[in-house]
């Protein structure tokens, strides 16, 4: 009874103990739990995370540029190809006749340009030959000219001497001979001063005229050049390359196929140059620039943090690039939150053993200044 009633004096100041101990511990959890979200705020204020991620690279979507049957199949799917590696090659036999018929069309073409060449330079020949025939031609009339003058001089002398009786009239009839004559050759070397002169007009037309077809024939040459290399490109189509190093995708195409020039046969992912598109709300992005800093989480590498950074962010918002853009303007408008893609490169020294695949799904934290 007397220890009874000794517990009951004491629980009063037992209470107070424990209300005391309670406020204590009250207190440090609340001290520490603001200091909890003090750290969580600053820490959500300088790191940018979003689930909306994946990894985004190139696709080079591949295409033969010709029509045609193939003929082999070099690559399977999910392969390895190098730049320059041959992946489908196009029977070749109708591109290869085409090269040949071009080739014999510029052979013979070029035939008749040297034959019209060697025409022109026979022209030239002879219009050099017709250009001294002009000059001995005008030489010949000034001799002739001279000639008359002094046949007429010696006519009007010897009309004289006649009238006097100094010469008898034979030879007075010789002077009038020669005068005649020399009248005649005159006249005759004007002619032929005018054969020669339109000779040569005649044979300079020709010239130009077989310049001109020269000049045709050239452009002939030329066309049927161009029709030659167009074949040989062709012929060079068949064989279809890897544009760059990866992997094979989307494979379409087998032995025996008909192909269209354009048609997509398949594609080559390079891996080497991947990077991550991460949808960032609107409402993320004061604080985000190119060139911070980024730390990448991969869903297939849990525990691996990549590196990277801010390549650049997007002009506007996916939906306005979108299929069917947003008409706000009609109906009834009702505000979303928007998110803007943002590229995120990976550090050169990323870790190759740990394969990257496009699609995988990641989670990037953006590191900004306070």
């Amino acid at each position: 009874m007397d220890e009874l009633k000794q517990n009951e004096g004491n629980q009063p100041g037992n209470n107070k103990s424990r209300k005391k101990t309670a406020l204590i511990v009250f207190a440090v959890l609340a001290v520490i739990g603001a200091i909890v979200v003090y750290f969580y705020l600053q820490y959500k204020s300088t790191h940018i995370t979003t689930d909306d991620a994946f990894i985004d690279g190139h696709i080079h979507t591949i295409a033969a540029k010709i029509n045609g049957t193939v003929k082999k199949v070099y690559v399977e799917h999910n392969q390895p190809v190098k730049q320059g590696n041959i992946l489908v090659e196009v029977d070749p036999i109708d591109y290869d006749v085409k090269v040949n018929e071009a080739a014999s069309a510029v052979n013979a073409e070029k035939a008749k340009l040297t034959e019209r060449e060697a025409g022109i330079e026979a022209s030239k020949k002879l219009l050099a030959e017709l250009g001294a025939r002009l000059e001995a031609a005008k030489a010949n009339l000034q001799l002739q000219d001279a000639n008359y003058k002094q046949a007429e001089i010696d006519l009007r002398r010897a009309e004289g001497l006649f009238k006097k009786d100094a010469i008898s009239k034979e030879r007075l009839e010789r002077m009038q001979t020669a005068f005649d004559v020399s009248r005649a050759q005159v006249k005759s070397a004007r002619e032929l001063l005018k054969q020669a002169e339109v000779a040569l007009e005649t044979q300079r037309a020709m010239v130009k005229q077989s310049e001109a077809a020269k000049a045709t024939q050239s452009a002939t040459v030329k066309q049927k050049e161009a029709t030659l290399e167009t074949a040989k490109l062709n012929s060079g189509y068949t064989k279809v390359v890897a544009p760059i190093d990866g992997y094979v995708t989307k494979k379409s195409v087998e032995v025996g196929n008909q192909i269209q020039a354009g048609q997509p046969i398949m594609a080559v992912v390079p891996l080497s140059d991947i990077y991550v598109t991460a949808n960032y709300k609107e409402t993320q992005l004061e604080k985000v620039r190119p060139g911070q800093k980024v730390d990448i989480k991969v869903d297939t590498y849990p525990g691996k943090v990549f590196k990277g950074k801010v390549e650049s962010i997007m002009a506007g918002t996916g939906a306005v690039f979108s299929l069917f853009p947003p008409e706000n303007a009609t109906g009834n408008f009702v505000k979303v939150v928007q998110r803007i893609p943002v590229k995120i490169v990976f550090d050169k020294d990323t870790d190759p053993a740990h394969v990257l695949r496009m699609g995988m799904s990641v989670e990037p934290t953006v590191i900004v200044e306070k």
